[in-house]
């Protein structure tokens, strides 16, 4: 078991614990479609206190290679899900994770939801608006259309749940 925590007052966690969570947290998102290092290192970043990791403090705890943590950072900081900083006072990079991540990437999903909508648009256009083809993407886009009205509803309520005091303070 881990040693007192002074902060919370409580045991601190367990670090085979913490391992394990961490990896079942990366094949969940690796059963989802994200590829397998970029989901264990996003797991070990969500389950650390701080939020905050170098590359070489994840290159430690998940028994990886610089090279590996670096391909990986590049996919999540592309997809929006860690930032990176230099570490104050040095020339290291660190990563992290925020606090909001799911919040902000749901919102940036927007903008990838239009566009894709304008684009099934000219493709109804260009295939026919009457042919099987054109009926498909219409409906493709017609989809799209209602989950970002969807979608732009649930965060508002989000935001207001968590002004509210309801799920965990900013």
């Amino acid at each position: 078991m881990g040693a007192q925590d002074p902060v919370r007052g409580q045991g601190a966690p367990d670090d085979g614990a913490v391992s394990g969570f961490v990896e079942r947290f990366a094949a969940e998102l690796a059963a989802a479609g994200v590829p397998r290092m970029p989901a264990r290192i996003f797991a070990c970043l969500m389950a650390e206190d701080s939020g905050v990791l170098t590359s070489a403090e994840l290159s430690e705890r998940l028994k990886i290679s610089p090279a590996a943590v670096s391909g990986a950072m590049r996919y999540l900081t592309q997809v929006g899900l860690v930032s990176k900083e230099r570490e104050p006072g040095s020339r290291r990079d660190r990563f992290r994770v925020l606090d909001d991540v799911w919040y902000e990437s749901l919102t940036r999903r927007d903008e990838v939801l239009l566009r894709w909508v304008r684009v099934l648009r000219e493709g109804e256009t260009t295939v026919g608006p009457r042919s099987r083809a054109g009926e498909r993407l219409a409906e493709s886009a017609d989809f799209f259309d209602f989950m970002i009205e969807e979608l732009a509803g649930m965060l508002d309520r989000w935001k207001a749940l968590r002004a509210e005091g309801r799920g965990i303070a900013p």
